[in-house]
């Protein structure tokens, strides 16, 4: 077995990843285009939906976090070619996966304010953050069976249906942005109300494309069929839960320290939250890139465990890794050639567009050991180890809430030293979990001899 670039492996990957990405470009460029529109309407509009949008994908990752378990479940079984045991668990994943979509959604619709008054998200904004809620929290009714399609779909090695939900989803949202952002065509001028119906009404009609396709589709072996679904049992949906469960305490965790920085920011000023929204909001199309290389990095891992071969998880995870940081080196280059023209598209505040270089720079060396994270972590969870991930976002954010509270209460520091916390976070945690995955290596090498 090789331990190094292995083109075997390469192929692989990104036969599992390439749909995924493009999609998630697709969208990534359209959620982009749409904080151009909000920053048209002032930097105070962006606050308000930097800080209703986070808390919002926080609870939303959650549930796609929980799914880690029956991605995992399901692609050993794959892997070990227990079709059946693969169709039970996706079976239960389908029916409860809604019910928690629903309750998500009655939480965002009715009581947002719980969150953002815990936020500390300024008066003056706040019912702007609280009317988005509850244009966008429609969208946790299809989080549930969308997750669960995506499980499915991965597992089976069949994103490519990814592409066309990118693309339909995006080129509808941004139509209604412009159309409901600033009223055209006849329709009144809604602002952030109408980025947010806009966002819903996109995600419906990208949602329905793929679960008609996976209605249609006779090749996905592993598809469990709606007599299945409605008669499956619990107890397949709990052990889904069990092992997804460290997953999504671990973006939960994650998720929380992103939180408590706009807190802090909050406190430095309203602008420094949204400049917060708008750089992290820019690097987020580099971080989805990655991400569905560490999608393909987790499904093949656990194909891999499933197949009796533990040495695979290692290789899968270091190709995926060159990719990676392949994709952060362009990222960096780009931050550092048109970093005021990057945000430039944002924000026409002049003090933000010179800063940009240094916060740019700052995010595209961040962009590394988050890699790092995501495609070793994406192996350590394939492995069937969830568990250790949780740990050491546990420590992480700890380590930013404890040091942030003292940058900002104590030492008054701003928004450059919040993004270089983030990245020795960042780079901790990198280093414990590339100590972790080369311990998985020696131990299948120990176990082989």
């Amino acid at each position: 077995m090789k331990n190094h670039f292995d083109i075997h492996y390469v192929k692989r990957i990104l036969a599992i990843a390439f749909p995924i990405m493009l999609s998630n470009l697709i969208s990534q460029l359209q959620m982009l285009i749409d904080r151009v529109f909000i920053g048209r309407l002032s930097l105070e509009s962006m606050s308000a939906v930097g800080n209703a949008s986070t808390p919002m994908w926080t609870t939303m990752s959650v549930m796609f976090s929980l799914t880690t378990g029956a991605t995992i479940l399901v692609s050993q079984a794959y892997g070990a070619g227990e079709n059946e045991r693969a169709r039970t668990v996706l079976a239960a994943l389908f029916k409860y996966n809604n019910v928690m979509g629903i309750v998500l959604f009655l939480f965002w619709f009715l009581c947002p304010q719980v969150a953002f008054r815990l936020m500390g998200v300024d008066e003056s904004i706040i019912s702007m953050s609280i009317d988005y809620a509850k244009y966008f929290a429609p969208i946790f009714i299809l989080t549930g069976i969308g997750a669960s399609v995506s499980c499915l779909l991965e597992v089976s090695q069949k994103t490519q249906i990814m592409i066309w939900y990118g693309v339909s989803r995006s080129l509808t949202n941004i139509v209604l942005d412009y159309v409901m952002i600033f009223g055209h065509f006849g329709f009144p001028a809604m602002g952030v109300k109408g980025a947010a119906l806009a966002t819903t009404i996109a995600e419906l009609l990208g949602d329905m494309i793929v679960l008609v396709y996976v209605l249609r589709a006779k090749e996905l072996k592993i598809k469990p069929s709606i007599s299945q679904t409605i008669e499956s049992k619990l107890r397949p949906y709990l052990d889904t839960i069990r092992l997804g469960l460290p997953a999504a305490c671990e973006d939960f965790a994650w998720n929380m320290g992103s939180l408590y920085l706009i807190v802090m920011l909050n406190k430095v000023s309203v602008e420094a939250a949204g400049i917060h929204s708008i750089i992290f909001g820019v690097e987020l199309i580099a971080v989805v890139l990655v991400s569905s290389i560490g999608t393909a990095t987790l499904t093949l891992s656990g194909f891999e465990t499933g197949s009796k071969n533990p040495k695979g998880v290692w290789v899968v995870a270091l190709n995926s890794a060159f990719l990676s940081w392949g994709i952060s080196l362009v990222n960096l280059i780009v931050f550092i050639i048109f970093p005021a023209q990057i945000l430039g598209l944002f924000t026409k505040d002049a003090a933000v567009i010179n800063a940009a270089p240094l916060y740019l720079l700052i995010v595209g060396l961040d962009l590394f050991p988050k890699s790092g994270n995501i495609i070793f972590g994406s192996g350590i969870k394939g492995y069937g180890e969830p568990s250790w991930m949780l740990k050491t976002q546990l420590f992480g954010t700890a380590f930013v809430v404890i040091l942030s509270t003292v940058m900002v209460m104590v030492f008054h520091m701003g928004i450059t030293e919040i993004f270089c916390l983030v990245v020795v976070d960042e780079t901790l945690r990198f280093m414990l979990n590339a100590w972790k995955l080369r311990s998985i290596r020696r131990k299948a090498e120990l176990a082989e001899n």
